[in-house]
């Protein structure tokens, strides 16, 4: 019977995440040489190359994509066997909460890799603004809340999630010298006015004298990615929400320097059940 070895595998879909050999090690608790030795055998294995190495990290050949799939399916499905064995695996239905800012572009496969690892739970998510999550939260309607924090910003205590620097972003093709029409004001792209990181990036240009106009308000980050694509503007963002089509402004812009964002896990409840509490681990483990 022909099959791959767990760790091998483990340390492949570490690697691919991560985009680097050197990032991908520590997810593992092994050495790089260690690593790269399992890559090798696993290469072998498969009969093809699984990855695309360059200076710059590595990327997954299309061999690589479909195995990576596969193997994502098989430590899940090791991962919720050890748990039922012992007696741990979750069981009930967890009502989440996240902020449109939290990793934009991976958020779909982190549920994805959640909901494969405890079967038993039946998700129930919600993508709003931090405002608004927080409110549902305080009226009991969400198990598990995870906002965004912006320095200065009022909101409920938490759990520091993970930590992201904020970017002034534009086209990919955007000048990298200087803004275009310059003496013109600043096209800014943003959600609508009662999102905070909007009102942080408008209170921010107006302190510093930036001139500006919101040329564009999006529903949410997705249609702000493709407004910032198609170069009708600039907005501020935080660094997860960067992707195709899209650049880091350059220090030639000149735009106020951004400090970092939180993304925070809200305070537990008086009297929250085991359940909540054991998802909750679990979403800082496997989402920080």
């Amino acid at each position: 019977m022909h099959h791959f070895s767990l760790d091998q595998l483990k340390s492949f879909v570490a690697v691919a995440d991560a985009g680097s050999l050197t990032a991908g090690a520590p997810r593992v608790f092994l050495s790089q040489s260690a690593v790269s030795e399992q890559l090798r055998k696993l290469e072998e294995q498969a009969g093809q190359p699984l990855l695309v190495r360059s200076r710059s990290g590595v990327v997954p050949t299309q061999a690589g994509m479909r195995l990576l799939g596969h193997a994502r399916q098989l430590l899940a499905m090791s991962e919720a066997a050890w748990l039922d064995l012992r007696g741990l695996a979750l069981q009930g239905s967890l009502r989440l909460g996240v902020t449109d800012y939290f990793r934009p572009g991976e958020l779909a496969g982190l549920l994805a890799r959640l909901q494969a690892r405890h079967p038993g739970v039946r998700l129930q998510v919600a993508v709003q603004k931090s405002g608004s999550i927080e409110a549902a939260y305080a009226q009991g309607e969400f198990d598990v809340g995870l906002t965004l924090r912006l320095p200065g910003s009022a909101g409920m205590a938490g759990t520091v999630l993970r930590r992201e620097p904020l970017r002034w972003m534009g086209a990919a093709q955007a000048p990298a010298s200087a803004p275009p029409s310059d003496g013109e004001p600043l096209r800014l792209l943003a959600l609508p006015d009662t999102c905070s990181l909007h009102q942080f990036a408008v209170g921010l240009l107006r302190r510093r004298r930036v001139p500006f106009v919101v040329a564009l308000q999006a529903s949410g980050v997705a249609g702000l990615q493709s407004a910032l694509a198609a170069g009708l503007g600039v907005a501020c963002l935080n660094a997860s929400a960067l992707c195709e089509g899209v650049q880091v402004l350059p220090a030639a812009w000149k735009l106020p320097a951004l400090p970092q964002a939180r993304f925070v896990l809200l305070p537990p409840r008086e009297g929250e059940s085991e359940f909540v509490q054991r998802a909750r681990q679990l979403l800082r483990e496997d989402f920080g």
